[in-house]
């Protein structure tokens, strides 16, 4: 593990995280910074939409700005969804709000430039991240500061994620040990894998709000004031 410091762990300047929730997802929703998600990973097009200013093949990609928009694929082939075409019986993609940016034309045209490459959706290009299937509330506790904070993570992502998520609010996050239940946590690893169990199902069973019973994790200063 690369040390900054004296502090073992990533390089934050340079880190990326690996998992991004709906709800983040949804802030990405003008048409200078737009993202969607679709079978499971999360897309940034804003590049798309600003080579495409103007264009009325980009409205329905402005209109799901900061969506899922699975249900425009084809789970087997990744591919937009097809259908026959009754005019032509000819197959074609199915776009019920409307043709969008690389979707051929009903019928051939001379103005329709297909010298884009493969198609945005095709590749990963504008690829960001993965879409956090199932998300969890996670209290975080500073014992120095006695500040508290709660996120919501992706309960798959590693304790660094978490705490780059949480750099926000303690820009020192990292020269903290951080503990659940007297017990360091292994930052490699989820809060799952560390023993922080959701109990969500069990709170849905016995019909109470999971929000009265939210893990903390607790902070302790290591006083080494590494920058991150």
């Amino acid at each position: 593990m690369p040390r900054r410091g004296l502090v073992a762990g990533p390089n934050f300047e340079f880190f990326r995280r690996r998992y991004f929730t709906p709800i983040e997802v949804a802030e990405h929703n003008q048409p200078d910074d737009l993202w969607v998600s679709y079978l499971g990973n999360v897309y940034n097009l804003t590049p798309l939409a600003l080579e495409h200013v103007g264009d009325l093949l980009l409205k329905p990609i402005l209109e799901v700005a900061g969506q899922d928009i699975s249900h425009w694929f084809d789970p087997k082939t990744k591919d937009i969804r097809k259908h026959i075409d009754p005019l032509t019986g000819a197959q074609r993609y199915r776009t019920p709000r409307g043709r969008f940016l690389h979707v051929p034309p009903q019928l051939p045209r001379s103005d329709w430039a297909n010298d884009f490459g493969k198609p945005w959706w095709q590749g990963s290009r504008y690829e960001v991240g993965r879409l956090s299937a199932k998300t969890r509330n996670i209290r975080i506790i500073n014992t120095l500061t006695t500040q508290e904070h709660t996120l919501e993570v992706g309960a798959l992502e590693s304790m660094w994620e978490i705490l780059h998520r949480y750099l926000p609010h303690n820009a020192h996050a990292a020269s903290y040990t951080w503990k659940y239940e007297g017990k360091n946590l292994n930052m490699e690893c989820t809060l799952e894998e560390n023993g922080i169990r959701d109990e969500e199902e069990e709170f849905d069973i016995l019909n109470m709000d999971d929000a009265l019973h939210t893990p903390a994790i607790l902070l302790y200063f290591n006083d080494d004031l590494t920058e991150l």
